[in-house]
């Protein structure tokens, strides 16, 4: 499959990898006809997708069932008026309806628009009017039917809501009762139900109007640190542009199975559960449940032979205060990590224990992958790696010039006169935003590291979040890092608190592990000021140290430092 759409397929380095990487681009280029129905057409029978949930329910499709329904559901979507450039939005947690109904948009050539199953009824409303929502496809699930039936009357383009429960064919749990059978009314849309409706349809042609290339395909509302949501349009091609994801820096082929931790309402969940991963021919492989549990995913890890895993280093973090030796991990072969910077103290724990190195990568919801530790490369801790070669990366200073080695500067894709594959069009509908992020022929990430003398790049955290006291400029991921060494540390936060002296001091927000709790006070924040000062500098440690029994975060699990930071300017 790789071979449609790379000019060169196999790559003995990384400096091969990223001097050759040229993509074949096709006109009308659609993942779903050219990816997934490719591969029905040469491999039906192969395994796609292995979905589980908590209840210990399976259910296996291979790419020629996968085809078949997602063809199915397309018939259905037509029926009810969606079509080309349709804007509908998914809130269908780890159900496997997400995958078909993905498929099936992408047909249809409709703007899928992922969200989380999280959102209150001002999120859903925000999201409607702003990307004048047509349908959505949702989860039976009495908070998200609460919610949307709260948002409706406020949300005028909304015109259908399909419900989907428990499909009682494919698993033996009762359904849930939905908030149409308890008489809720569902003011301004037209109600439908997914699994009784879908199975009247059986013939789908592809529409006569294709999508262009340049189309768009995807929306996902990026929460960031501050301020109301952006809307993140990405085109056909974003889709092509995670080959590399799944194929290179996954490592994948056509007998792996891959688990990526990741909820279907994240970037993440395209990142690793569909598009790179579905170009190597690998099987993904879904965990459905309620509530994280290290203990849980391990022994699913261990019962289906998981070959391949990704996950945030938080996920990491949990799961290394486990005993792995009591799980069977000899299938996993490869690990890699994104969504917030790795601390190389989990690194070094889980290499300890499992002698599987944790390539990390480094990219946002505006793009694929960027930066990453790829298969040719030995990755150092804490690093996010390299460029990778479909994009040109650059570090810049506050002045716009380049940084040398060990300087540190805003990270920037600089853009050509064509766009590279897997960078995002443009904020929807917000041209003045997307003038601020991409002009002069850069696009500016907004996020701060440095490269050192091999290459590699180490983050240093948002422009926003960099500290500056006494004269010293204070990345907050440095602190972090040397504060995670601790073992009473199990999630931290640093920022800056105003000082009339130093303009700025550290603080540290801190969550403890539990049996640390009870020792949390005066002798313990001395113990931590003085580890941080023996890890790294010492003017770099907290003056100020806070113990939470949480961080906040936004619903995509990034922790909101301005928050912190506003609460901590109004006192």
């Amino acid at each position: 499959m790789v071979e449609r759409f790379l000019k060169q397929t196999t790559f003995t380095s990384y400096e091969d990898y990223n001097e050759h990487l040229d993509f074949i681009i096709p006109e009308h280029f659609n993942f779903a006809y050219d990816v997934m129905d490719a591969w029905a057409a040469e491999a039906p029978d192969k395994l796609a997708l292995l979905w589980t949930n908590d209840e210990g329910v399976e259910r296996r499709s291979t790419f020629g069932q996968l085809k078949a329904e997602s063809d199915q559901a397309a018939a259905y979507l037509q029926s009810l008026g969606i079509g080309k450039g349709d804007p509908v939005m998914l809130i269908l947690k780890r159900r496997y309806e997400w995958w078909i109904a993905m498929l099936a948009l992408h047909k249809l050539a409709a703007v899928v628009i992922p969200a989380t199953h999280m959102l209150t009824k001002h999120d859903i409303v925000y999201r409607n009017t702003r990307a004048s929502v047509k349908a959505i496809i949702c989860v039976d699930d009495p908070y998200v039917m609460g919610q949307i039936q709260e948002a409706l009357p406020e949300s005028p383009t909304v015109k259908v809501v399909i419900k989907v429960k428990e499909d009682t064919s494919a698993s033996p749990l009762q359904s849930s009762p939905s908030s149409l059978e308890s008489g809720a009314e569902f003011v301004g849309a037209e109600w439908h139900d997914w699994h009784t409706e879908v199975p009247a349809f059986s013939t789908f042609q592809r529409p006569a109007v294709k999508n262009d290339n340049s189309d768009t395909m995807l929306m996902y509302f990026t929460s960031g640190t501050s301020g109301e949501p952006k809307m993140v349009a990405h085109d056909f091609l974003y889709a092509m542009g995670h080959l590399t994801t799944g194929v290179f820096w996954h490592n994948l082929s056509e007998d792996s199975i891959h688990l990526t931790v990741a909820d279907t309402g994240w970037g993440k969940a395209v990142w690793g559960k569909f598009y790179g991963q579905w170009f190597a021919g690998a099987t993904v492989f879904v965990f459905d449940h309620e509530k994280f549990d290290a203990d849980r995913l391990l022994r699913q890890m261990e019962k289906y032979h998981v070959t391949s895993f990704c996950a945030p280093p938080t996920i990491y973090r949990f799961m290394i205060r486990e005993d792995l030796s009591k799980y069977d991990l000899s299938a996993l072969r490869y690990c890699c990590t994104a969504g917030e910077a790795l601390n190389p103290a989990v690194y070094e724990k889980f290499f300890e224990q499992t002698g599987i190195r944790l390539m990390e990568g480094f990219g946002q919801t505006e793009t694929t992958m960027t930066l990453g530790t790829m298969p040719w490369m030995e990755p150092k801790p804490g690093s996010m790696g390299k460029p990778n070669g479909q994009y040109q990366i650059d570090l810049l200073k506050p002045d716009g010039t380049p940084c040398e080695d060990g300087e540190k500067g805003e990270i920037v894709v600089r853009v050509g006169e064509q766009k590279p594959v897997g960078l995002f069009k443009e904020y929807y509908r917000d041209p003045e935003l997307t003038r601020e992020a991409w002009h002069d022929g850069l696009y500016h990430t907004g996020d701060m590291a440095w490269r050192d003398e091999d290459g590699y790049y180490w983050f240093e955290g948002r422009i926003d979040d960099v500290i500056k006291s006494s004269g010293y400029r204070i990345g907050p991921f440095e602190v972090e890092s040397a504060l995670m060494t601790h073992p009473a540390v199990v999630e931290c936060a640093i920022t800056g608190v105003p000082d009339d002296i130093r303009g700025m001091v550290v603080k540290a927000t801190v969550v403890l592990g539990k049996e640390w709790k009870d020792k949390a006070g005066d002798a313990l924040i001395q113990e931590l000021q003085q580890h941080v000062k023996r890890e790294t500098a010492p003017y770099k440690y907290p003056r100020i140290i806070e113990f939470v029994d949480e961080l906040p975060k936004t619903i995509s699990g990034k922790i909101r430092r301005v928050e912190i930071r506003n609460k901590d300017n109004k006192k």
